[in-house]
């Protein structure tokens, strides 16, 4: 296959702040398209979400990754001017990044040993959405 194909996934986040393991459904997505050599973009088109690679063996990682965001980037600050109350939540997806590009070699994600791709909730609970782009080379 030459070309590309889009699928846009829904993501439910639990929490205000957390990031949730979306690497499987990336991959199933590369699968189910049939690309062999290529590249898989994940984007998130939401300004209080986002999206990264990081380590995917200890959830130690997720926990230290949103506590110092939290730290660094407070909910509550007095020079925030954004009424809606989630100002923190704009410069942390920001910061994060809402697109990551993958290779694609022989039919799979081109990862390391100990990284995964997560979906980055900075706004929760809500009903999210996650576009996955395939391009064919």
């Amino acid at each position: 296959m030459k070309g590309s194909s889009l699928a846009i996934e829904k993501v439910r986040t639990a929490r205000r702040n957390e990031m949730i393991d979306v690497t499987d459904r990336v991959a199933a997505i590369v699968s189910k398209v049939g690309v062999k050599e290529g590249m898989a973009i994940v984007s998130v088109p939401h300004t209080t979400a986002a999206c990264t690679i990081n380590e995917n063996a200890d959830p130690d990682v997720r926990h230290d990754m949103l506590g110092k965001l939290e730290e660094l980037i407070p909910k509550r600050e007095s020079y925030y001017r954004h009424n809606e109350g989630n100002s923190d939540s704009h410069v942390k997806s920001s910061l994060v990044g809402t697109t990551v590009t993958l290779l694609i070699e022989s039919g799979e994600l081109v990862l390391g040993t100990w990284q995964g791709i997560y979906f980055c909730e900075f706004d929760g609970p809500r009903d999210r959405t996650m576009h996955v782009k395939i391009v064919a080379f």
